[in-house]
């Protein structure tokens, strides 16, 4: 893949807005110690309620609702530790000191991840360059959608509005048996390669080594386990899957990629045209912000404009960093949208209409 030069973003100058906001968080918000405690207590509740879930497949699985039951449920309570726990430990803010966050990260691959993968495509390309065309992984996935209005556009696209979501309820799959074996060993757009110049032997161990460990007890152990034919225990696990998934897409497609999204490219010397802080206002969007439940099932990514500007920080103390958010871009009249999770997920695929017809082959840069 063809080097490019990386992103530089326009430097901040003395009376930057960040400074100021950044101070008042760190001076208010982040002395409540409650709110790490909170998170971690909710972090090893989710990771004990997902094998207690897994438990109830072996005890009850032999009746099929109870089967199905409770692979649905074990693939909600996975999504949701992938959003808030494992989420919060990549960026080092779920435990105060880094070893026992890299500990945690271990867990995830039991969860068939490989948490050093997710660190590098997650933190240096989509945290570090968010919605920058070219480096962003976590929007720039495959040609079978296209949301950069610089990616190629194909026939097949008229229809992306319809087809995603057929697609997107196997966003799971996707991530653990494809797109990771793709970031590994793939050549066509492996934005991963911009950042590692080398992948170390032992995490290609891992990364089989998760894979087969996720099957053995999630698929395997309950069919020999179970009193229940292969293929009924197979569309439970498929299920789990496409259950969760549907759960986690929200939050995916809620928070960067609307109708009014913004793809800001950089220019011939590699300069991005904002700040860094108004960069991050500018590509990120909030989403139910005032639901509890919404706060507790997606973590951070309701109030994603607080994650994106203070990553370092557990997603439990967002919904008291977003209303100091919201008074400095009234006063100093930045960019900031919050809205329902229906409104963006319906912005969401008007998007993707309007990316896949040709009259947006010629919208490039900020649109």
């Amino acid at each position: 893949m063809e080097k490019l030069k990386r992103p530089v973003y326009l430097k901040a100058g003395t009376d930057d807005f960040f400074k100021k906001m950044r101070t008042e968080v760190n001076e208010t918000i982040l002395q409540n110690s409650s709110l790490y405690l909170f998170n971690i207590i909710k972090s090893l509740g989710l990771l004990l309620l997902f094998f207690l879930f897994y438990s109830c497949i072996l005890l009850f699985g032999n009746s099929t609702l109870l089967l199905f039951l409770f692979y649905i449920l074990c693939g909600v309570t996975m999504i949701m530790l992938f959003i808030n726990a494992f989420h919060d430990a990549a960026h080092g803010a779920l435990f105060k000191k880094a070893k026992h966050n890299e500990w945690f990260m271990y867990v995830l691959e039991l969860f068939g991840g490989n948490h050093w993968l997710w660190t590098r495509r997650h933190i240096n390309l989509h945290h570090a360059y968010p919605n920058v065309p070219d480096w962003d992984i976590d929007i720039k996935q495959s040609d079978i959608i296209r949301i950069f209005p610089n990616s190629p556009l194909f026939n097949y696209h008229k229809y992306q509005h319809i087809y995603m979501w057929l697609i997107y309820p196997f966003y799971s799959l996707n991530w653990i048996y494809i797109r990771d074996f793709k970031d590994f060993f793939g050549r066509k757009n492996n934005y991963v390669k911009k950042v590692v110049d080398k992948i170390p032997q032992k995490e290609i161990f891992m990364l089989f080594t998760a894979k087969i460990i996720n099957l053995f007890y999630l698929l395997f152990i309950p069919m020999f386990a179970l009193n229940q034919r292969w293929y009924v225990i197979l569309a439970a696990w498929f299920a789990m899957h496409l259950c969760g998934s549907i759960l986690g897409v929200v939050a995916l497609v809620s928070t960067h990629v609307d109708e009014d999204a913004h793809f800001p490219e950089t220019d011939h010397d590699g300069n991005l045209s904002a700040t860094w802080a108004m960069h991050q206002m500018i590509v990120t969007k909030d989403f139910s912000t005032n639901s509890k439940l919404a706060n507790f099932l997606y973590g951070g990514f309701t109030h994603h404009v607080a994650h994106h500007l203070f990553p370092g920080v557990g997603h439990t103390y967002y919904p008291y960093i977003t209303p100091i958010i919201r008074r400095y871009a009234q006063q100093y009249n930045l960019p900031y949208t919050s809205y329902p999770f229906y409104h963006a997920v319906r912005s969401h695929f008007r998007m993707l209409k309007n990316k896949g017809v040709k009259e947006n082959i010629m919208l490039t840069g900020e649109i």
